[in-house]
């Protein structure tokens, strides 16, 4: 296993007990070696790098997550370093039930995503925290989720818990 500076690169091989007629699935497959390797990754972004090609077997793009592996073959992953989405702070309205200098609790209104995606990256619960905060967030959950403790789907009106500081 190689950690670069842009991904993360591994290679195994497949290795089935002499006379076994035991198969491996790709998928369960790479999910234990990337354990193994010290990087735990999640069945859906796992079965993600699978589809987009970042798996390959014998040095050649598989992806189908359910293959099957015979003795022998090599497998390869690459994971791709997250890009970072773009964040803006918006001036948006945001119902504050309660706030001190370590968290805020809001109200997220039905309709309203609580974090970007790559498809919606403005417009969202941490735009408008954001904007209420001047950037000063707890580093929890990284730069595309800056404070969020939990979130709530964007149909679902509800508290949310934000934090301040770590």
């Amino acid at each position: 296993a190689r950690q670069g500076k842009d991904n993360f690169y591994a290679t195994k091989r497949a290795e089935l007990a002499a006379g076994s007629n035991q198969q491996f699935r790709l998928d369960k497959f790479v999910a234990d070696a990337a354990v193994d390797m010290g990087r735990s990754l999640s069945r859906e972004r796992l079965k993600a790098l699978i589809k987009e090609g970042q798996v390959t077997v014998n040095g050649k793009p598989v992806k189908k997550p359910s293959a099957s592996l015979k003795d022998g073959d090599e497998v390869t992953l690459v994971v791709p370093e997250p890009v970072a989405l773009r964040m803006e702070a918006e001036d948006l309205p945001i119902d504050i039930v309660f706030e001190d200098e370590d968290m805020l609790v809001v109200c997220k209104p039905a309709g309203m995503l609580t974090h970007p995606t790559p498809k919606q990256y403005n417009g969202t619960l941490v735009n408008a925290i954001l904007h209420k905060c001047k950037g000063r967030l707890s580093s929890i959950n990284g730069v595309v989720r800056p404070g969020i403790v939990h979130r709530l789907d964007r149909d679902t009106e509800g508290l949310l818990l934000i934090a301040k500081t770590d």
